[in-house]
């Protein structure tokens, strides 16, 4: 089921327009409007630092958050839109949508790997290369996966984890519409580097 839902701080911005946009970004605030969800169109302000934090956070635009705005409910929102000025690239509007528990977005949910003391590859020395600690999948808004699992129990050096050894939740599919993968457990070093003088052993020995 759903994870934490990180909250997103907003104030709400009295008036409308160009200049009640510019009064906000000369209090050093990034204007924003938050729509949808068969609900009016809400102006809010962003605090210019922290907006530019959750920013720098990186998947701004793929993030699902928990809006607070003093004196309202709080409501589960997307970001659509970021505008940015064209000479400095630094915020200059945010579009946020409401979402209704109904609502499909496509979201990065962690990957979780367990009972690795029961893997036979990296009992034997091989080593877990993790391909995509985090997959995009498309959910619905109320029944978001708090993370993927991925049970390495038996898993011998070698062996390739893909999406579709992993059981997905109800109501979610990959937005890559393809085999993909997650893992591989690959031999250690010093094995790899036997077979390979090995094989160039065969390969003279063929030659002679």
């Amino acid at each position: 089921m759903a994870g934490e839902i990180p909250d997103l701080q907003a104030e709400v911005r009295t008036g409308t327009g160009k200049g009640a946009a510019r009064q906000a970004r000369r209090e050093f605030r990034v204007p924003g409007i938050v729509y949808g969800g068969g609900m009016d169109p809400q102006p809010v302000n962003f605090k210019y630092n922290y907006l530019i934090a959750k920013l720098k956070a990186g998947r701004f635009l793929s993030t699902l958050f928990n809006l607070k705005v003093e004196g309202q409910e709080d409501v589960r929102v997307i970001c659509r839109a970021v505008e940015r000025d064209v000479v400095t690239g630094l915020p200059t509007h945010v579009d946020l949508m409401r979402l209704r528990r109904t609502s499909r977005i496509n979201l990065f949910i962690p990957v979780e790997f367990i009972n690795a003391e029961k893997c036979v590859g990296l009992k034997r020395g091989g080593t877990l290369t993790v391909v995509r600690p985090e997959v995009e999948l498309n959910v619905l808004a109320g029944e978001i996966p708090e993370k993927l699992v991925v049970d390495l129990e038996g898993r011998a050096i070698g062996d390739t984890i893909t999406i579709s050894a992993i059981t997905l939740p109800s109501g979610t599919k990959p937005t890559i519409d393809r085999e993909f993968v997650i893992a591989n457990i690959v031999a250690p070093r010093a094995l790899t580097a036997a077979d390979d003088d090995e094989e160039e052993a065969e390969t003279e020995a063929a030659e002679e």
